[in-house]
């Protein structure tokens, strides 16, 4: 068995995504917490680009590349949303001095 660069990309995206959920379930992280919102999105990111590393045709791949997509947007949505929380908490305190 032969490992190429986008196996090594994958396994590293799967790593990100089942420790962060690891994480998440032993109360290590919350889920809106940044290093939990970023541990999926890039390890969204690096399955997608493994799955695409070998040149397979786009209908081989088809589920399983809307779904690293599907991540992606939630992902970035869960880090929109927290920032934005955040930003507002931080207006909120350095009003009150």
């Amino acid at each position: 068995m032969s490992l190429q660069w986008y196996d090594f990309v994958g396994l590293a995206g799967v790593a990100f995504v089942l420790g962060a959920f690891f994480l998440l379930q032993a109360g290590r992280l919350k889920g809106d917490s940044l290093g939990y919102q970023l541990a999926n999105l890039f390890g969204a990111v690096f399955i997608l680009v493994s799955i695409f590393g070998p040149g397979p045709d786009f209908r081989e791949v088809i589920s399983t590349t809307i779904m690293q997509l599907a991540w992606i947007v939630i992902s970035v949505y869960g880090l929109w949303r927290g920032l934005k929380s955040r930003a507002s908490r931080f207006r909120g305190k350095s009003g009150d001095a």
